[in-house]
C-alpha cells in the first residue's frame, strides 16, 4: 500500500486539484482549437483531452467514450521505465489499442509527465483528422470492406524523444495524406496540447507535494465510485435487464445488425455487462471494437449525470464488474474488419445502455436518440490536382427526458455543426434552406427532440457524394407510452424531374453543378402518454412550426381552431376521452417503431436465435 493511499487528503486541496484537472483539460482543448487546421477539429470540435495518474488510471477527461486503455497499449512497446521527460507517443491503430481508440482517423497522442525524475502521470489527447489516406478522400467510406481501405495505421511510436522530433518518420506519415498541411497542423496542435498537460501535472506536484496530490487523486477516484454506487442503490432495481437495437445495415449488404446488451444489477453496482449476444462482425465498416473500460465508461456516464461533485474517471468503473465480449462479434471484430463507421454501432450501444436503465429504473432514463448524420462531398480540382473535401455533420433530435422534451438539433455531445458562413465561404455550395423538420420528434407527454431540413445547392462542376444516415429502419424508441421518433431521408433534386432518393449509407454518387441535395434528419423518441401533454404546449409547438396542425390532432388529441390556432379545450377533452376509451390495455413500455418486430422475426429465421 502506497503512502498516498493511507494519507487523509485535505478536502480543500482535493477541490482545488479537481478544479485544476478540469482547468488543465480546458486549456489543452483551447490549444487544440486555436492551433489546429482541419475543420473537423477547429470548427466542429471532434477532439478530446485527458489526464491519468502514473498507474494509467483516468483522472479527468473531456470525452465519455474513449481514452481508457490507451496508456496500457503504449506500455506494450514503451514500458513506463523507458519513457523520458519530453517524450510524446502517437498511435491510431484501433486493433493494437484494443478499442481504446475506436477508429483510425482519431489520432492519439500521449506524453508522460515527470516531477523531477519521477513519472507522475500522463497527458493524452486525440483529434479526428481530416484525411489519413485510404480509398476515399476523408478516409472513411461506407463501402469499405477491410481496414486497409480506411487509411494509414500508426502503431505505437515515439514521435518526440526527449524533446527531439523524429522528422524522418513524421514526413512519411504526412506524405500519406491528401491534405498534408492540415495533418501537420493538427498533429502539432495535439503535441502542443499534451505538453500543456505535462506541465500542469508537474506544477500540481511542485505546489502541493507528492503525497498530498496522490492522496487527492485517490479521493477523487473514490468519490466517483461512491456516487455511482449510491445512484444504483437508490434508483435501479436489482436483476438482469436486457435491451437490443439494430443498425439498419452494414453499408455493403442489406442485413440489419443487432446490438444486444444484458446487464446484471446488484445492490449497489453492476455485476455483469454481457454483450456476447450481439451479432457477428459485419462485412462493412460498422464494426465497433469495444474496450471493456470504455463499456464501463458508457454505463457510468448515465450513472454520474445528476451529481456534479464527481468526475468521469477510473474510480467510477470500479462499480462495474465483468464485461463479457465475444471475439468475432460486431463489438469485438477481428482484424482486418473495417471500423470506419463504428459510430452507428456505438450509438446503438449507448441507446442500449439507456434502454437497460429505463427498465431498471421504471422509466428513469431518456427515450432513444438517433445517430448523427454525415454527408461527404469531394472533388478533384483539375487545375491544381488537389482534392477538395467537405465533411459536414448534421444534428438530430434527442430522446425526450422523464422531465422535459428532448433537445432539438444536436450533432454529438460537445461537438458543433459548421456555421453556414464557413460552408459557403470555403466550398462551392450554397445553403438554401436550414430549419426544423416538423413532426420529426416522437409524440409524448414530453416530445422527442426535432431533426432538421437542410438543402445544399452544388456550385462545382462535378462532385462525388457519400452519405451516412441510420435509423431509417429503426427509429429512436419511445418509452412509457411515448412514441418512436420519425425517420429522415436524403433526396437529390426533390420535386423536380429526375428526383433521386439516396440510400442512408452510400458512396460514389455523382452530382452536377446546380443539383440540390436535401437532408431531413430524424427526431428523438417521445416520453410518456401523448394525451397527457399540456394542450397549451401543443399550441405553442404548432405556432413555432415544431408540429403541424394535423399532428396536433392525430398525435396529441388536441383540437385547434383553424383560424386562430388556439386550443379548443372542450373539444380537446372530448377527443382525448374518446381515444382513451378506445384503448384495449396499457400503452407499451417501449415503442420500437413499425419494423422492429419484423426485423426480430427475420433475424430469428436467419440465425435460429433471438434474445431479449
Amino acid at each position: 500500500m502506497n503512502k498516498a493511499a493511507g494519507l487523509a487528503a485535505d478536502p480543500i486541496v482535493v477541490e482545488i486539484i479537481k478544479g485544476a484537472l478540469k482547468a488543465c483539460g480546458d486549456e489543452m482543448e483551447s490549444v487544440i482549437v486555436r492551433t489546429s487546421m482541419s475543420p473537423f477539429i477547429r470548427e466542429k470540435g471532434d477532439h478530446f483531452s485527458g489526464l491519468t495518474d502514473r498507474r494509467a488510471r483516468l483522472l479527468y477527461t473531456t470525452n465519455d467514450r474513449a481514452g481508457p486503455g490507451l496508456i496500457e497499449a503504449m506500455w506494450e512497446k514503451y514500458p513506463a521505465d523507458s519513457m523520458k521527460p519530453g517524450d510524446v507517443y502517437w498511435m491510431n491503430d484501433s486493433y493494437l489499442a484494443r478499442g481504446a481508440i475506436s477508429h483510425m482517423p482519431d489520432m492519439c497522442f500521449v506524453a508522460p509527465a515527470f516531477f523531477g525524475d519521477e513519472l507522475i502521470g500522463y497527458s493524452l489527447c486525440f483529434g479526428h483528422f481530416w484525411d489519413i489516406g485510404g480509398s476515399r478522400p476523408g478516409s472513411i467510406s461506407p463501402h469499405s470492406t477491410d481496414i486497409f481501405q480506411e487509411g494509414l495505421a500508426v502503431p505505437q511510436i515515439r514521435i518526440v524523444h526527449e524533446g527531439r522530433l523524429n522528422d524522418e518518420l513524421y514526413r512519411i506519415i504526412l506524405r500519406n495524406s491528401r491534405f498534408p498541411e492540415m495533418l501537420e497542423g493538427d498533429t502539432r496542435a495535439m503535441m502542443a496540447a499534451t505538453k500543456i498537460g505535462q506541465s500542469r501535472l508537474a506544477e500540481l506536484f511542485e505546489r502541493y507535494g507528492h503525497d498530498l496530490v496522490e492522496a487527492s487523486f485517490e479521493e477523487l477516484l473514490s468519490r466517483s465510485e461512491k456516487v455511482v454506487r449510491k445512484h444504483v442503490a437508490q434508483f435501479s432495481r436489482p436483476g438482469r435487464h436486457t435491451f437490443a437495437d439494430y443498425v439498419d445495415d452494414d453499408c455493403v449488404t442489406e442485413t440489419p445488425y443487432r446490438i444486444e446488451l444484458s446487464v446484471e444489477i446488484d445492490a449497489d453496482g453492476v455485476a455483469l455487462v454481457d454483450c456476447s449476444g450481439s451479432d457477428d462482425q459485419a462485412k462493412g465498416p460498422i464494426n465497433y471494437l469495444l474496450h471493456p473500460d470504455i463499456c464501463r465508461m458508457m454505463l457510468t456516464r448515465f450513472l454520474l449525470h445528476d451529481d456534479q461533485s464527481a468526475l468521469q474517471n477510473q474510480g467510477a468503473y470500479r462499480s462495474i464488474g465483468e464485461v463479457k465480449l465475444r471475439p468475432g462479434s460486431i463489438l469485438q471484430p477481428m482484424r482486418p474488419a473495417p471500423i470506419g463507421l463504428r459510430a452507428h454501432t456505438l450509438h446503438r450501444f449507448l441507446n442500449g445502455v439507456l434502454g437497460v436503465f429505463a427498465q431498471a429504473t421504471d422509466g428513469g432514463a431518456p427515450a432513444g436518440s438517433p445517430d448523427y448524420v454525415i454527408i461527404i462531398m469531394h472533388t478533384l480540382d483539375p487545375h491544381t490536382g488537389k482534392y477538395v473535401l467537405c465533411t459536414d455533420g448534421l444534428g438530430v433530435g434527442q430522446g425526450a427526458r422523464p422531465f422535459a422534451d428532448g433537445l432539438d438539433v444536436i450533432y454529438s455531445r460537445r461537438q458543433k455543426n459548421y456555421p453556414i458562413e464557413f460552408l459557403e465561404g470555403t466550398y462551392a455550395m450554397r445553403i438554401e434552406r436550414y430549419g426544423i423538420a416538423p413532426d420529426s420528434g416522437g409524440p409524448g407527454k414530453y416530445r422527442g427532440g426535432l431533426g432538421i431540413i437542410r438543402d445544399y445547392r452544388v456550385l462545382a462542376e462535378s462532385v462525388t457524394l457519400a452519405t451516412r444516415m441510420a435509423n431509417r429502419k429503426t427509429p429512436p424508441w419511445g418509452v412509457k407510452g411515448g412514441q418512436a421518433g420519425r425517420t429522415g431521408g436524403i433526396w437529390i433534386n426533390p420535386g423536380k424531374a429526375g428526383e433521386r432518393f439516396v440510400p442512408g449509407f452510400s458512396d460514389g454518387i455523382k452530382l452536377d453543378k446546380g443539383d440540390l441535395v436535401r437532408i431531413v434528419s430524424a427526431g428523438g423518441g417521445g416520453y410518456g402518454d401523448p394525451l397527457e401533454r399540456e394542450p397549451v404546449r401543443v399550441e405553442d409547438d404548432v405556432a413555432d412550426g415544431f408540429i403541424s396542425f394535423a399532428a396536433a390532432l392525430t398525435d396529441y388529441g388536441v383540437v385547434l381552431d383553424p383560424d386562430t390556432l388556439r386550443v379548443d379545450l372542450d373539444a380537446t377533452l372530448r377527443t382525448r376521452a374518446a381515444r382513451r376509451a378506445q384503448r384495449t390495455g396499457p400503452l407499451p413500455f417501449f415503442d420500437r417503431g413499425p419494423q422492429f418486430e419484423a426485423m426480430e422475426s427475420a433475424r430469428s429465421l436467419r440465425t435460429g436465435n433471438v434474445k431479449g
